[in-house]
């Protein structure tokens, strides 16, 4: 089937084409980004926002103490093991900016799957909560990983905050089993030397590697899909076209620097890695990390902060959400979009959540080895409960 066969099924406002020149890389949409809304915020998590020229200072001293703290050279592997923290996005453009192929770990890996990655990937450096440190202490023998750089939960807050959370998290709620790792690095120390180092600008092309990402979609061990520059720029152009969807009055359904997107998803995931680490970036929107959405109490709560206007979940996060008592007295007046993916939408479930909130759920398709989004319905009465939608521009 022609790609422009779909065009004219496109609805109004969303270009039919993208320019994969526009950028030279996802380092490039992100310097651009940080320039062009310094002063917006770009991450919040436990109450810290970060604005998107913050987001550049520390991930360039991330890269600065990279490039001359260690002997990584471009193209060389960086694992990074987090859940929704604010280092999460400062290691990975970091790790982007001196050149490194990042791979993407999920924190719940058992340690058998953490050996076959980290050996399968080629990995040298690994960033990782303290939380899983014991689990790192028992592969690492079995890796080449020579560097590592330890974080923990309360690393951006203010001095005396962020201790208490340190020590919660330690010793009253033992999520901190007793490991031995003195090579290891701190986060804190990385960007405190690094702010005194300047980063020396890597040059990448659309050809080269950004992501090692594996796929879960496989049978057997995961496979780890080599994802380029290009193929993630391709995709944020690709999402931002369908972005640019005209809303009931005429103007563009999600403006730029403006947006509140909620990212209970793990952004270790590819779905979640491009909607809210890349596409959201390349807007200026705000993301806010849900760090824990199983606490739905929790979650409920941290809603209630914001007038968001985009969430990306799936569907049992809908269902636990709409179960819980709180979710019907939060203000679902700003809510422009939400969007469903990973796994099937239940019908029910769709209706349901349009009911309470006043927003349709989309769906969409994609697939790691895509990165990730292949097709996906239009936003609001005109998407098709039980499909996929059609092909993003320039599928």
């Amino acid at each position: 089937m022609q790609a422009d066969f779909w065009n004219d099924k496109r609805p109004a406002g969303v270009p039919s084409t993208i320019d994969i020149n526009a950028y030279a890389s996802v380092v490039e949409v992100f310097e651009r980004s940080c320039k062009r809304f310094a002063d917006r915020p770009a991450f919040s998590n436990l109450g810290v926002t970060l604005t998107y020229a913050e987001l550049e200072r520390h991930s360039a001293a991330f890269a600065g103490w990279l490039q001359q703290h260690t002997d990584l050279k471009p193209g060389d592997r960086i694992a990074v093991q987090m859940p929704n923290v604010l280092q999460y996005p400062i290691a990975v453009f970091g790790a982007m900016r001196a050149g490194l192929i990042v791979v993407n770990t999920n924190p719940l890996y058992t340690e058998r799957e953490m050996r076959h990655q980290f050996k399968d990937s080629g990995a040298r450096a690994l960033v990782y909560l303290n939380m899983f440190g014991k689990r790192v202490q028992e592969v690492l023998p079995d890796t080449g990983i020579e560097y590592l750089i330890e974080a923990k939960m309360g690393d951006l807050l203010p001095t005396a905050k962020g201790w208490l959370i340190n020590t919660v998290v330690d010793k009253v709620k033992k999520m901190v089993p007793a490991y031995h790792l003195p090579q290891a690095v701190s986060f804190k120390q990385v960007l405190r030397q690094g702010r005194e180092l300047s980063h020396k600008p890597v040059p990448l092309s659309l050809d080269d590697i950004a992501v090692l990402q594996y796929t879960g979609g496989t049978t057997g061990l995961a496979k780890g899909a080599m994802l380029t520059h290009g193929n993630l720029v391709a995709n944020m152009l690709q999402v931002l076209a369908c972005f640019s969807q005209h809303g009931p009055d005429g103007q563009k359904l999600l403006k730029d620097g403006q947006e509140v997107m909620i990212a209970p998803l793990p952004l270790y995931h590819i779905y979640a890695f491009t909607a809210n680490c890349m596409c959201m970036m390349v807007t200026g929107n705000h993301n806010v990390l849900i760090t824990n959405p199983r606490d739905i109490p929790g979650f409920i709560k941290e809603l209630g902060k914001w007038r968001f206007s985009a969430l990306l979940g799936l569907n049992t996060l809908f269902v636990a959400l709409m179960d819980h008592p709180g979710f019907r007295q939060l203000d679902f007046s700003a809510l422009k979009v939400t969007n469903s993916g990973g796994t099937a939408l239940v019908k029910a479930t769709a209706e349901r959540w349009e009911d309470l909130t006043g927003c349709r759920i989309v769906e969409g398709y994609g697939l790691t080895e895509t990165s990730p989004v292949a097709s996906t319905n239009p936003y609001g009465k005109l998407a098709r409960l039980g499909t996929v939608g059609i092909p993003v521009a320039g599928t």
